[in-house]
């Protein structure tokens, strides 16, 4: 971390922080959304300050922490503007506003932080913070029960850190996450493995986002905060729960030694992406559609990191960032488009030869590409996994349903944009590092193509015996989530509103 980093982004959680002593002050419910609205605005300026800074110093500086506190910036500016209308007429607004400051200063504390020690403090205070936010309706059960579960899996999930934490230091002798991260590379080339306080630490660190992520089992909380208002949503599924992937790429070179750590981000992140994405299928509500999607995005952005392809990472964490956003403050919009097509006449739905041919073909098109890139870019790595994950999910482009010249446009035009993001995620992470070992390459691979294969096979014969044996349970979630939340109502029972009786004689 450079002094040119530390000089100007540090600021930034300064700005929403000190934002919350006027708010408090204040009386007027139109007054008090001021503050936080100059807050976002010199936020985010700021932050661009600190990228010109860092550009034209010409000094080494930490572009990963630059590239999240612009997104965490963008996405304060833009749910602020968006609370103050959405809130409008509503109680509880400075207890909205203070809450919301908080756990924005909490976060962009997270990824400008040089310091283990104020990283995790700050990522346990965002989740305290966050807990205020998704209990914004107290009189609603499912929230409280829902933000319930959240605090008892995220202070599970504090005490790993704390742990990992512990080992980190005293392994390297620092709290300094760049003397950490030298003492794990000299350790490496010294012995040729890590030790076990590291690798213990590195099991832990995985544990922890695995929890914060709202990973399998573990997982019901985040498809049950649909109660909280939607720009918490939006804050939740596009910052606060993509900061596990971010620890993962801060401590890629940890994880990238690190075996067993590797094979439980590989494992429990493949299953939920798979058990996630089966699930979708059998649900109609917009935003609950777009829960699972974050369970098994971040399941796919776990097996990512443990595949090692950081690249692709954190392509796929700013991209779902942003899309996630969008998706949940125009919600509105999504099911009036949603309307539309249904007027439309139906699509034809592809058969199982076909999506099999489709994904041969993106595989030989992807072929070509790997080759031209190893011709034209021999320094920047483009591993065969990442090929193979953007074949599965480039294929359906390839499918011809009349309208194939503007399927493989959108196929090639999709590809182009990810190989530039690829250039640009290698440049931001500035890192070398070994890849997975095969064995994990082979089950991340099969349980994608398994995916693949089996969602081809139900849209093809929706009403088959497979889909008749397997539509309950998906639609059940695979009764995971009763499971858990059975336990932890046996561990520390929630203390759910009652509800109001209405007078006798009123009507319903």
């Amino acid at each position: 971390m450079s002094s040119l980093l530390f000089s100007v982004a540090p600021l930034v959680p300064w700005v929403y922080a000190l934002a919350l002593l006027p708010v408090a002050l204040v009386t007027s419910p139109r007054r008090f959304w001021w503050p936080a609205r100059v807050a976002g605005y010199l936020g985010f300026i700021l932050i661009l300050a600190a990228w010109l800074q860092a550009v034209f110093a010409g000094q080494h500086h930490d572009r990963l922490g630059l590239a999240m506190a612009g997104l965490i910036g963008l996405l304060a500016l833009v749910i602020i503007e968006y609370s103050q209308r959405y809130l409008e007429g509503e109680p509880g607004q400075r207890r909205y506003v203070l809450a919301l400051l908080a756990t924005l200063a909490a976060v962009a504390t997270v990824v400008t932080s040089a310091n283990l020690y104020l990283l995790v403090g700050a990522w346990i205070l965002s989740s305290l913070c966050l807990h205020q936010l998704l209990t914004f309706y107290p009189d609603r059960p499912q929230a409280v029960v829902a933000a319930h579960k959240k605090f008892l899996a995220s202070r599970l999930a504090d005490v790993c850190l704390l742990l990992a934490t512990l080992l980190l230091v005293q392994a390297s002798g620092d709290s300094q996450i760049t003397k950490i991260l030298a003492a794990v590379t000299a350790q490496v080339q010294a012995s040729g493995q890590l030790g076990w306080e590291l690798q213990a630490a590195a099991l832990l660190l995985a544990l922890a986002v695995i929890l914060k992520s709202a990973q399998l089992p573990v997982h019901g909380w985040l498809i049950q905060v649909m109660e909280a208002p939607t720009p918490v949503s939006a804050l939740l599924h596009a910052g606060v729960v993509n900061l596990g992937g971010f620890l993962l790429l801060r401590f890629a070179p940890l994880f990238s030694v690190a075996v067993p750590a590797q094979s439980l981000l590989v494992l429990v992140g493949g299953l939920t992406a798979v058990l996630a994405a089966l699930v979708m299928m059998t649900r109609i509500s917009i935003k609950v559609r777009l829960a699972w999607s974050t369970c098994a995005q971040m399941g796919l952005m776990l097996l990512e990191c443990g595949l090692g392809l950081y690249e692709l990472a954190l392509v796929h964490l700013l991209a779902h960032s942003l899309y996630k956003a969008h998706a949940f403050l125009a919600a509105g919009d999504t099911v009036a488009h949603a309307r539309q097509r249904a007027l439309q006449p139906p699509t034809p739905v592809p058969d199982l030869g076909g999506l099999v041919r489709a994904l041969l073909l993106a595989a030989l098109a992807l072929i070509g590409v790997k080759g031209l890139w190893a011709w034209l870019l021999p320094d920047l790595a483009l591993p065969w996994v990442a090929l193979t994950i953007l074949a599965i999910g480039l294929a359906p482009w390839c499918l011809g349903r009349g309208q194939r010249v503007h399927g493989l446009l959108m196929f090639s035009l999709l590809l182009g944009a990810y190989l530039l993001w690829h250039q640009v995620a290698g440049w931001l992470l500035d890192q070398r590092l070994a890849e997975a070992p095969l064995p994990l390459s082979g089950l991340a691979m099969g349980l994608l193509l398994g995916l693949y294969l089996l969602q081809g096979l139900l849209l093809a014969h929706p009403h088959g015996a497979l889909a008749r044996r397997l539509y309950p349970l998906a639609f059940a979630g695979f009764y995971l989530d009763e499971h858990v939340t059975r336990l932890t109502f046996r561990l520390w029972p929630a203390r759910t509103p009652q509800p109001v009786m209405a007078p006798s004689g009123a009507r319903p």
